[in-house]
């Protein structure tokens, strides 16, 4: 089996009050893979994903070094036979948003903006 890297998408919200409104939106795209069959480590700096994929014939995996610490007792991981959604709290209580996910500030191929979770203050308002 061919090891691949899959998409990743993310958004994020920020308060300096209210600890459920400071998080990290985080998908991990990878079909068919089931729950027995993951494994997903989650430290304050880093997330670490591998999976075989039952249907596609290939394994993912990633490791995504975070911008800051988040707090991955908080944090919620949820499986669809499509992807993994997790919900990740940063530890630190701050108005201002990461300015990107990872601590590299290198551009990477799999790693794009989840638009339709991104937060429009202007529309909010």
């Amino acid at each position: 089996m061919s090891t691949v890297t899959p998409e990743v998408t993310w958004a994020q919200r920020s308060s300096s009050t209210e600890p459920e409104k400071n998080y990290i939106f985080l998908t991990i795209v990878a079909a068919d893979v089931p729950e027995s069959d993951k494994q997903l480590e989650l430290t304050p700096t880093k997330l670490t994903f591998k999976g075989a994929s039952t249907s596609k014939k290939v394994t993912y995996a990633v490791e995504l070094e975070f911008y800051a610490e988040i707090d991955p007792q908080e944090s919620k991981i949820h499986h669809t036979g499509r992807d993994f959604e997790l919900v990740l709290r940063k530890k630190e209580l701050k108005e201002e948003f990461w300015p990107r996910l990872l601590k590299d500030n290198k551009k990477v191929h799999f790693l794009k903006t989840n638009f339709d979770k991104v937060c429009n203050t202007a529309r909010s308002a």
